[in-house]
């Protein structure tokens, strides 16, 4: 490691190396649990139980991921598909429409503002208005609302969920003409579902 690093550069450096060893992509939960084999120390080593370490952790994965995708882009060495389900390091694609477009999710996560004035407090409100957007109640009740999913049915699995989810990424990708914020919303629900269906 080189020591000359800022500690987001030293990040987006180990997340490439693990991303050039996962070809079909990883997850953000799996990239966080590589890390800590490797006993990175930008990630805790405890259980992420507190949701505002939870949510810093998520949020400095994401800066790093940003940051690298830039990087790779402004060098034409690759490209970096990012969401929590599957992070994917591409070839170069010098006609990506995710770079030349403004993308919110972007400066979000490049704006270290946005975590140094994140409480647990805000930390709470994020996580409330979602599920709130969401007609509120029960977090597997509101994901499986979000898929159109029963959860009686005899034949729900996570085969079903994940084809489900299959469906609502490509049908509501900002590429697509979808929004990022519904994107969020799915990748959410698929994140609290795997949960429950694993």
């Amino acid at each position: 490691m080189n020591a000359n690093l800022d500690p987001a550069s030293d990040l987006a450096q180990q997340l490439l190396d693990l991303l050039r060893a996962a070809p079909d992509g990883c997850s953000e939960y799996g990239l966080i649990q590589r890390l800590r084999a490797r006993q990175s120390p930008h990630v805790p080593q405890q259980p992420l139980t507190d949701k505002l370490v939870l949510f810093r952790t998520h949020f400095l994965l994401f800066n790093a991921l940003y940051q690298l995708r830039d990087r790779l882009w402004q060098s034409g060495s690759g490209h970096l598909a990012i969401s929590p389900l599957c992070i994917q390091l591409l070839p170069y694609q010098p006609e990506s429409a995710a770079l030349t477009q403004h993308d919110p999710l972007r400066s979000y996560y490049l704006d270290l503002s946005q975590l140094q004035d994140t409480g647990e407090r805000e930390v709470e409100q994020l996580l409330a208005s979602f599920w709130q957007r969401l007609r509120g109640g029960d977090e597997k009740q509101a994901a499986l609302q979000l898929f159109e999913l029963d959860a009686a049915s005899p034949s729900l699995d996570l085969a079903t969920v994940k084809y489900r989810y299959r469906q609502l990424v490509s049908q509501h990708h900002p590429d697509r003409g979808g929004s990022h914020e519904r994107l969020q919303s799915i990748n959410l629900a698929m994140e609290i579902l795997e949960r429950y269906y694993q």
